[in-house]
């Protein structure tokens, strides 16, 4: 069983992932939707903390990846980042979502050497402005950032179409679309539920409001 396979069924089993069209969630972008995915779950287990690092180190070695430093997204995407810098043996660093308003007002803390070949940290990506918003950041602090990491991607066009246009790939661990197969394979995802998920998915950013939750 590949690292992707054996998240999805933990995460599963865990209840790091949400279904609820009824009573749908409130994302950090504002938008009402029908899943919710809550990867600090993770953390409550060192076995699945070490299952994180594996699987993002293979990432790593499969498309021969450079990586000087590792970047993690305050808050969620520090703890992954960390352990595997740990494992890569590299400085960490992580970004805030904006400059700090006191003392040296830092948005990157950790050492960052200019031309540094970095990755970008996060827990997951859903339209991706977060995460470009620290690419940005360590790009402008002199660093190189051509991949960002996370452990869940729902691979929204709208988050594809900016990460291409940023010249930043995508490297996820688990996707919508495999997180579907296994909650079916595995009975955590109904029928019913697989429904609601594939009309969402097909106009995540207006299902809301169509539903009148917004």
């Amino acid at each position: 069983m590949s690292y992707s396979e054996q998240l999805a069924e933990i995460a599963l089993e865990i209840g790091a992932v949400k279904i609820d069209a009824q009573h749908p969630f409130s994302w950090a972008s504002g938008y009402k939707m029908p899943m919710y995915n809550d990867n600090r779950l993770l953390l409550g287990n060192s076995e699945h903390r070490a299952l994180v690092t594996a699987g993002m180190q293979s990432l790593i070695t499969a498309a021969n990846i450079q990586v000087d430093t590792v970047a993690g997204l305050a808050t969620a995407g520090i703890p992954p980042a960390t352990s595997l810098a740990n494992a890569l043996n590299t400085p960490l660093i992580y970004v805030r979502p904006a400059p700090k308003d006191h003392g040296k007002q830092n948005q990157i803390e950790g050492i960052l050497k200019k031309g540094d070949a970095v990755i970008v940290v996060e827990d997951l990506i859903s339209t991706g402005g977060s995460a470009l918003k620290a690419v940005a950041a360590v790009r402008q602090a002199g660093g190189k950032v051509d991949h960002c990491f996370c452990i869940f991607d729902y691979g929204f066009q709208k988050a594809q179409d900016q990460f291409q246009q940023a010249h930043c790939q995508i490297h996820s661990l688990l996707t919508f679309d495999l997180l579907i197969q296994i909650g079916q394979k595995t009975g955590k995802i109904n029928a019913q539920e697989k429904a609601i998920l594939e009309e969402w998915y097909k106009n995540p950013f207006e299902w809301g409001q169509l539903k009148g939750f917004q």
